[in-house]
């Protein structure tokens, strides 16, 4: 049974995306279907930008506990919730693919919603002052993924030149 570590993992997996879900619609009981499946997403896309490298700094913690509170109707029992699935379990919530996510947010959002989610998502991964090659592939297929184009996903990743000493 060398592979049973592996198995249990993936078996956990859907449980946390699943639980990341029932959190957002737990504390966002007033928001509509939509609004709770867009939050759901970003949630999301946010903790598989922040695990792109395999490791959750406590600055990308924060930086996910700073956008998650600019989320209208998102009291801070709920940023703390999703906040803390993500510190328990974030490999599992990252793990997977995030197809589901970016159809939501194709779906559901228009396009300057979408272009600010990953202007986000950028912002998220130089929060440790450094955006690493894992974090830019992650970053570039999201933008893709989202009907985005690359040359705003590089006018958005440009804004951060200035703060970063090292791009690659």
């Amino acid at each position: 049974m060398i592979f049973r570590g592996k198995d249990k993992h993936k078996e956990m997996t859907p449980q946390a995306r699943e639980r990341l879900a029932e959190i957002v619609e737990q504390y966002l009981a007033d928001a509509d279907d939509a609004t709770r499946r867009i939050v759901t997403a970003v949630a999301g896309l946010l903790a598989k930008v922040a695990y792109a490298d395999g490791h959750y700094s406590v600055q990308e913690e924060a930086a996910i506990q700073k956008e998650l509170s600019r989320v209208h109707g998102l009291s801070q029992a709920g940023v703390d919730a999703i906040c803390g699935l993500l510190a328990d379990q974030i490999s599992h919530v990252a793990l997977l693919g995030d197809h589901d996510w970016t159809r939501d947010l194709r779906d559901l959002a228009e396009r300057e919603l979408r272009l600010e989610v990953l202007e986000v998502l950028v912002e998220m991964a130089v929060a440790d002052h450094v955006l690493k090659h894992d974090e830019q592939t992650q970053l570039r297929r999201i933008a893709k993924a989202l009907s985005l184009t690359q040359d705003e996903y590089n006018a958005i990743q440009a804004k951060h030149r200035d703060k970063l000493s090292t791009l690659s």
